[in-house]
């Protein structure tokens, strides 16, 4: 199937996808395209009403896929029969996927044997933890894009590496990074943080969720002492994933955590969170985004984990990766709080034209290469 339509598809499979979307769907709009937004429903969004999508500036999905939760076998199995369906109806002419959700490989899949063109938005990242899921959905999906665009130099080196075309290869920026610059004014007024009575710098914020920090009870008392420590010297906002609640409940560990320091909320909007990031003194992650976030506000942020696909935000901007070591989280914390942290710099076209760059380069190899 060869496809004559000037349809585009941008493909969402969890709230994070959206925000990376967002800034394409604005420049879209300027342009000769249609365009699709498809929302896989991979993951439950509890903030995803009308006024999430109002606050990003963009509509809501046109198709809901409604695939649910699952195995990741099971997962990917059904977001491509039905994805599928969609494709061979509409027949669009390229399919737009970000990130590294199982959304993105599986959609990647069906559209190439489809014999539609994919762009992946934030290709060429990579951790070289295959034990990390995201790992195998970037290494795949880059492996049959027609369009990659790069956030990084890293990414483009891993791609070229891998055999990829240099010619499919655009170092573009940060759509991530966008939507941030795009939503910053309005962030700063909401004063989300004085809900918990902290003042700004007041508090460290935390997020964890991945399956090695928080589904085996060994692996969670280390994360109970780290917080307990830093709940020593700071205030600690503590937004709890449904998973990482679940296993604390289920490993009876709840309690451990000294919830005089550590203030549990349930987790937030996209504008809220931006507020509380922005006034922080430092963070504690294992998410892949934030960790972009935070270097780009120059907030200090310490990455529980033992790689990271984003080694920018160490080299430039203001991330250390720590794993769960206890003694070398305490370390980075008290050098944190003694002000003799790293400041961390600017990082290359994270400028919020990253998605003017991405829609120029789709109108010219669909469109302009047409008309000449």
């Amino acid at each position: 199937m060869t496809s004559m339509s000037n349809l585009i598809y941008f493909v969402a499979g969890a709230r994070p996808n959206f925000m990376k979307i967002a800034p394409l769907i604005s420049e879209i709009k300027n342009t000769d395209f249609k365009f699709k937004i498809v929302h896989t429903g991979q993951h439950y969004d509890y903030n995803m009403s009308k006024v999430f999508f109002d606050s990003l500036e963009i509509p809501e999905p046109d198709i809901f896929l409604n695939v649910g939760s699952g195995t990741h076998a099971v997962q990917t199995a059904k977001i491509m029969v039905e994805f599928e369906k969609v494709l061979i109806k509409d027949d669009p002419i390229l399919v737009v996927v970000v990130g590294d959700v199982n959304s993105t490989i599986a959609c990647a899949l069906v559209a190439k044997k489809l014999f539609i063109d994919v762009a992946h938005v934030e290709a060429g990242l990579r951790s070289f933890d295959r034990r990390m899921p995201e790992e195998i959905n970037r290494l795949l999906t880059d492996q049959i894009s027609d369009l990659l665009f790069t956030t990084e130099e890293s990414a483009e080196i891993n791609l070229r590496r891998e055999g990829i075309d240099e010619k499919k290869i655009f170092f573009v920026g940060n759509v991530m990074i966008d939507t941030l610059i795009r939503n910053i004014e309005k962030t700063k007024d909401l004063e989300y943080y004085k809900s918990f009575n902290l003042d700004k710098k007041s508090y460290a914020l935390i997020t964890i969720h991945r399956p090695s920090n928080v589904d085996e009870k060994e692996d969670l008392l280390k994360i109970v002492e780290i917080l307990n420590y830093v709940g020593n010297k700071i205030k600690i906002l503590f937004p709890i994933h449904p998973r990482t609640k679940k296993n604390l409940v289920k490993h009876n560990l709840l309690d451990n955590l000294k919830l005089k320091d550590v203030i549990l909320i349930e987790p937030v909007g996209y504008l809220d969170f931006l507020n509380l990031m922005l006034y922080s003194r430092l963070i504690l992650t294992d998410s892949g985004g934030i960790q972009e976030e935070a270097s780009y506000l120059k907030i200090p942020i310490l990455t529980l984990r033992e790689n990271t696909e984003r080694p920018i935000t160490v080299e430039k901007g203001t991330n250390t990766v720590v794993g769960n070591n206890i003694d070398l989280i305490k370390n980075y914390v008290d050098i944190i709080f003694s002000s003799n942290y790293k400041k961390g710099q600017d990082i290359e076209k994270w400028d919020g034209k990253a998605a003017k760059r991405i829609i120029n380069i789709i109108k010219n190899k669909y469109i302009d290469s047409e008309i000449s």
